[in-house]
């Protein structure tokens, strides 16, 4: 099997190794994006793990939330990690679905989907 790069975009690695499109997680909307996002909160660092979920409609993007999931503090600390990843105001984001669950969906304006994308690959600086 030939393994993509990320940088590619057009395939991203599963946790089993499978092959998934990075794209199952966002979604284009009038104003920028919506982002399906999965977190886990109490971790010992907020980063992007990458690709969550066994199907595409299943798919969000788990990212590691340092704070705990305790007085919205991880909503938080994810739309703060978010505002600085994608380089976007915080009037920019909104906490559309998922108070307080682990299923997020954040919906983001002046940003498309190729630099959401880019911006949010794992390990990205």
């Amino acid at each position: 099997m030939t393994t993509k790069k990320w940088r590619d975009y057009a395939y991203w690695l599963t946790y089993d190794g499978r092959m998934t499109s990075p794209l199952a997680w966002i979604t284009p909307i009038s104003s920028g994006v919506l982002l399906k996002i999965q977190v886990q909160p109490n971790a010992s660092r907020t980063e992007i793990v990458g690709p969550f979920g066994e199907t595409p409609a299943e798919q969000r993007l788990k990212i590691r939330i340092a704070a705990p999931p305790v007085d919205s503090a991880a909503n938080e600390e994810l739309l703060a990690f978010l505002k600085k990843k994608l380089k976007v105001k915080n009037s920019d984001l909104t906490l559309v679905r998922g108070q307080t669950s682990k299923k997020k969906d954040v919906a983001c304006s002046g940003i498309n989907e190729a630099q959401a994308v880019q911006a949010l690959q794992p390990g990205a600086h």
